[in-house]
C-alpha cells in the first residue's frame, strides 16, 4: 500500500483555507436543493442499475484506529485509516483534513452523529490545522490508499469539557469539477484532562457463558469418560479462540466476572480423558486436554482479586420459564437445583465461592413473572436494562442502577447505550474504533449529565462476545482507567447504592416484553419434553446400585436443556432434548424380561419361571416382580417375588402357581419399583392349565391295578407254600425220572405260570407305567427338578443356559 505522507507547508495555508470555504459553499447549495431533487419522480426509462457514489458519498473514509482513546493536555493523537475512491473518475487535487465540531450536549446528540452519513458544514465544523493534512494528489477511480495523521492535542484548540465531533473528510476535484468535500467519517473525541469533581461509578459485567457441549452419555469406565457434542470447545479455548480471549483480556480490567457453571464444569471434564462425536456419527478420542488445563490455569489467576458471580448451572432461559414453563408442572422447581449446583461447581473447579443471588434476563428485558420467576431460587437482584424498565418520570439524566422493585428485591438497571456498544460486527478495524469512541463519548456525557450528583451506572453486555467484540470491550474499559470521570464499582456493591427517589422502580408487565424475544423463548413443548425426561429419570434411579453414574450427568444435561444459549437455534435445542430422552429410554429398556412361549400346566401345583435381564453394566435393585392371570379362577399364578441382578446378569424368578380350572389363561408379567410404579413394558404368555389329563388317569390306574394283583398272586402264592412245604419243595426240585427232554433240569411250570415269570412280568408293566406319567409330566412342562418353592437362579452371560443378555451398555 502506498504511504499518503505529502503535508503542507505554513507558507499556503491561508490561500488553502480560502478555497476550502469557498469549497464547503459551492458544496452546500446542491444539499440544499438535494431534497426536492430525491423527492422528484425518476425519469421515464431510467436505468435501473444503481448509480455510482456521488457528492460526499464519492469517497469512503475509513478511521481505523485513534490513539490516544482519551487524550490528556499533552497528548498527540494518531489517527490512520482508508480512502477509497468510489465514483466512476479520478479526483484531483484530492487531501485529507480533520474537522472538530463544537461540544456535543447530550446523549441523543452523540447518537444523531453517529447516524449521520453524508457531508453537513454547519455540524461538522471546519478544517483545523491545515499544516497537518495529507496530501494524494490524484485519486483514481477505485483505488485505496492508506493514511496516517498526527496532531497534538493543543493545535486542536479544544474548549471547554466534553464531548467533541471528530472528523476526518476528504476533498478534491472529481472528473474537472470545483473542489468539493467528497467523503468524511466521524467519531468522538471525549475530553476531560482533568478529574471530574463527581466521577461516575461503573460495574462493567465480563461475561464467560457458551453453548451445552457435553452430552449425557459417558463410557462404562469408573472414570464415566464424558462425550462432547463436537470438538467447538477446544476452538474456543484455543489462542485467540473466543473464550481465550476473554480471559487474556479481562484478566487485567476492573470488571465483575459472571460465569455460566456448566463451561467450567465442560471445560473441567475437557481436561481430562474425554470422547468426541463426530459429524460421520463415530466417536473419537479428545485430545484437547493441555488447552483445556491452560485455560482453566489462566481463569484461576485472572478471577484473584475480582468479584465472581455464577449464574444458575448452564444459564436457564428465565423468561421462557417464565412465559412458558410455567405451564407445565414442575418446571421452574429446576431453577433451585441449578443455583446450588452453581455455587458447587464454581467453588470446586475455581476454588472460590461465587455470589449466586444475580438473575441475568436474557437482554435484561424483563417484566413482572420473569421477575418472580428470577427471585424464586435465591436471587434478589435483577439485571435488568434500561430500555426495558424504562425511565417515566421525565429525567434529564440518567439515573443510579439500582431500583427497589419490592420484596426485598433489586432491580440493576444496565445502562442499554452503553451495553449494546459492541453488539454489532467488530471484526473490522474502523467497526471496532468507532465503537470504542462512542462508548468512552457517551460514559464522558453521562457523567456530565449530572455533574455534582454521584451515581452508579451498571454496564451488562451481551452474553456470548465474540473475541472481536472482546477485544474492542477491552479496549473501550482500559480507556476509563485513568479514572478521570469514571471509577469502577463491583456490581454487589452497585446493588447496595442509594436508588434515586425519582427514578422508575415499577416493573413493566408481561405485555411489554419484546415480541422478537418472545418468538426466540422455548416452546411450551420443550418444558413438556423435560419433565418426561426428568420423570423417567426418577423412576430409574431408584433401582440402580449406583445411581448418581446416572443421575448426575443426565440431571446436567435436563438443565443444558433449558440453557438461554439456545435462542435463536431451535433444531438444535429439540434434537439435543430428543438425544438425552432417547439414550435415557434405551438405558431404562436394558433392565426387561425375556418373552415366554406359551406354558402347559397340569397338576393343582407347579412353577413358572420368568426370566428378567439386566444388560446394564451396574447392578439393580428395589424391583419386584408380579405376574397376573386374565381368570384367576382357573390359575393363581402366586405372590410378587423381588428381583435383584448384578450388572450383566439374568435372573429367573420362580413363581409357584395353584390351578383350578382346565383351560387357556393369559399371563402378564410387569416389573414393579418398590413403591408400586410400573417399570417399563409388561410381557404376556399363554398358560394351557390341564389339571389332569385322561392319558395320565388311565396309566396311573393301569398301574395301580397290576400292583394289586401282583401283590395279591404273591401273597396267595406264599401262603401255600407255608402250609404244604413238601408241595413246595416237589415244585422247586423236579424229579429228574419225571423231567420234560425238552427242559432237562427246568422247573415245573404250573397251569398259572410260574413265581418267576409272573414277578417279571409284573415289574415290567410298573416300569412302563411310571415311563408313561414320567413323559405325559414332561409333555404338559413340569419336571422333577422345579418344585414349587424353588428359589431364582441367577445366570451370567456366560452360562450355557442362561439367555443371551446382550451387548453391555454404557451405564
Amino acid at each position: 500500500m502506498a504511504e499518503a505522507a505529502a503535508f503542507h507547508g505554513t507558507s499556503s495555508a491561508p490561500a488553502r483555507r480560502w478555497l476550502l470555504r469557498a469549497a464547503a459553499l459551492l458544496a452546500g447549495a446542491p444539499l440544499l436543493a438535494g431534497p426536492a431533487q430525491l423527492l422528484s419522480p425518476p425519469p421515464a426509462g431510467a436505468a435501473t442499475a444503481a448509480p455510482a457514489a456521488s457528492g460526499s458519498r464519492t469517497v469512503d473514509v475509513s478511521i481505523d484506529s485513534l490513539t490516544p482513546v482519551s487524550p490528556a493536555e499533552d497528548d498527540t493523537i494518531t489517527i490512520k485509516g482508508r480512502v477509497t475512491n468510489e465514483g466512476r473518475s479520478t479526483v484531483a487535487g484530492a487531501q485529507l483534513g480533520l474537522r472538530l465540531g463544537a461540544p456535543l450536549s447530550n446523549r441523543s446528540a452523540i447518537d444523531a452523529a453517529a447516524s449521520r452519513t453524508g457531508f453537513s458544514p454547519g455540524a461538522d465544523g471546519q478544517q483545523v490545522a491545515d499544516d497537518h493534512a495529507v496530501e494524494f494528489g490524484q485519486l483514481a477511480a477505485g483505488v485505496t490508499r492508506e493514511f496516517s495523521m498526527k496532531v497534538p492535542i493543543e493545535d486542536l484548540n479544544l474548549g471547554t469539557e466534553g464531548v467533541y465531533q471528530l472528523g476526518v473528510s476528504l476533498s478534491g476535484r472529481p472528473g474537472g469539477q470545483y473542489e468539493q468535500v467528497l467523503g468524511i467519517e466521524r467519531t468522538f473525541l471525549p475530553w476531560q484532562p482533568e478529574k471530574a469533581g463527581t466521577r461516575t461509578k461503573m460495574s462493567y459485567l465480563w461475561p464467560l457463558i457458551s453453548t451445552p457441549h457435553l452430552t449425557a452419555r459417558t463410557e462404562s469406565d469408573q472414570q464415566q469418560t464424558p462425550r462432547f457434542r463436537n470438538d467447538d470447545l477446544a476452538a474456543e479455548l484455543a489462542p485467540g479462540g473466543r473464550l481465550q480471549q476473554l480471559v487474556a483480556l479481562g484478566k487485567d480490567l476492573p470488571v465483575t466476572w459472571v460465569i455460566d457453571p456448566a463451561l467450567l464444569a465442560d471445560v473441567e471434564r475437557m481436561s481430562k480423558d474425554y470422547k468426541v462425536e463426530e459429524p460421520d456419527g463415530s466417536v473419537t478420542a479428545g485430545k484437547h486436554q493441555r488447552l483445556a488445563t491452560q485455560w482453566l490455569s489462566d481463569l484461576q489467576e485472572a478471577v484473584k482479586g475480582r468479584e465472581l458471580v455464577a449464574l444458575p448451572f448452564a444459564d436457564p432461559d428465565l423468561a421462557s420459564l417464565a412465559h412458558r414453563g410455567k405451564e407445565v408442572p414442575g418446571a421452574i422447581s429446576h431453577l433451585k437445583p441449578a443455583t446450588d449446583l452453581a455455587a458447587k461447581t464454581v467453588d470446586t473447579v475455581l476454588g472460590r465461592k461465587p455470589r449466586t443471588d444475580f438473575a441475568w434476563p436474557v437482554n435484561g428485558a424483563v417484566d413482572t413473572s420473569i421477575v418472580d420467576v428470577a427471585t424464586s431460587a435465591g436471587a434478589h437482584n435483577v439485571i435488568a436494562r434500561s430500555d426495558s424498565l424504562r425511565e417515566t418520570g421525565g429525567l434529564s439524566y440518567s439515573p443510579t442502577a439500582a431500583r427497589p422493585i419490592g420484596g426485598g428485591n433489586t432491580a440493576l438497571v444496565a445502562d442499554a447505550r452503553l451495553s449494546t456498544a459492541f453488539r454489532s460486527d467488530m471484526t473490522s478495524a474502523e467497526g471496532s474504533t468507532l465503537a470504542v469512541q462512542e462508548f468512552l463519548a457517551q460514559t464522558l456525557m453521562l457523567t456530565k449529565e449530572a455533574p455534582g450528583e454521584e451515581r452508579s451506572v451498571v454496564v451488562a453486555p451481551h452474553r456470548m462476545p465474540t473475541a472481536s467484540q472482546a477485544r474492542a470491550m477491552a479496549e473501550a474499559v482500559a480507556g476509563l482507567e485513568a479514572g478521570r470521570w469514571t471509577r469502577p464499582l463491583g456490581l454487589g456493591d452497585a446493588a447496595q447504592a442509594t436508588p434515586d427517589p425519582r427514578a422508575t422502580a415499577k416493573v413493566p408487565g408481561s405485555g411489554s416484553y419484546p415480541a422478537s424475544l418472545r418468538k426466540q423463548e422455548l416452546p411450551t413443548d420443550a418444558f413438556e419434553d423435560i419433565q418426561r425426561t426428568q420423570s423417567a429419570l426418577a423412576d430409574f434411579k431408584v433401582i440402580l446400585s449406583e445411581p448418581e453414574r446416572v443421575v448426575t450427568p443426565f440431571g446436567n444435561a435436563i438443565l443444558r436443556e433449558m440453557s438461554t444459549s439456545w435462542r435463536g437455534d431451535a433444531d438444535a435445542a429439540e434434537q439435543y432434548r430428543g438425544a438425552v430422552e432417547k439414550y435415557l429410554t434405551d438405558l431404562t429398556q436394558e433392565v426387561q424380561l425375556i418373552q415366554k412361549s406359551k406354558q402347559t400346566l397340569s397338576g393343582r401345583n407347579a412353577t413358572i419361571p420368568v426370566t428378567v435381564q439386566n444388560n446394564l453394566v451396574q447392578g439393580v435393585e428395589g424391583l419386584k416382580l408380579v405376574l397376573r392371570s386374565s381368570s384367576p379362577h382357573r390359575l393363581d399364578p402366586g405372590e410378587a417375588q423381588p428381583v435383584e441382578i448384578e450388572g450383566g446378569h439374568s435372573q429367573s424368578v420362580k413363581f409357584d402357581t395353584t390351578a383350578h380350572a382346565n383351560g387357556l389363561v393369559w399371563v402378564e408379567a410387569q416389573l414393579y419399583t418398590l413403591d408400586n410404579r410400573p417399570y417399563g413394558a409388561p410381557m404376556t404368555f399363554k398358560v394351557n392349565v390341564t389339571e389332569i389329563t385322561s392319558t395320565v388317569m388311565l396309566v396311573i390306574a393301569g398301574g395301580v391295578l397290576l400292583l394289586v394283583l401282583a401283590g395279591i398272586r404273591m401273597y396267595t402264592q406264599r401262603k401255600r407254600a407255608s402250609a404244604d412245604p413238601d408241595a413246595v419243595v416237589t415244585a422247586e426240585t423236579p424229579d429228574p425220572e419225571n423231567a420234560d427232554p425238552e427242559n432237562p433240569g427246568g422247573a415245573t411250570e404250573s397251569n398259572d405260570g410260574s413265581t418267576e415269570a409272573t414277578e417279571h412280568r409284573e415289574a415290567t408293566e410298573v416300569t412302563e407305567a411310571t415311563e408313561a406319567t414320567e413323559e405325559a409330566d414332561r409333555e404338559d412342562g413340569v419336571t422333577a427338578s422345579e418344585q414349587p418353592g424353588d428359589g431364582p437362579t441367577d445366570t451370567e452371560p456366560g452360562d450355557g443356559d442362561a439367555p443371551d443378555t446382550g451387548e453391555k451398555v454404557d451405564r
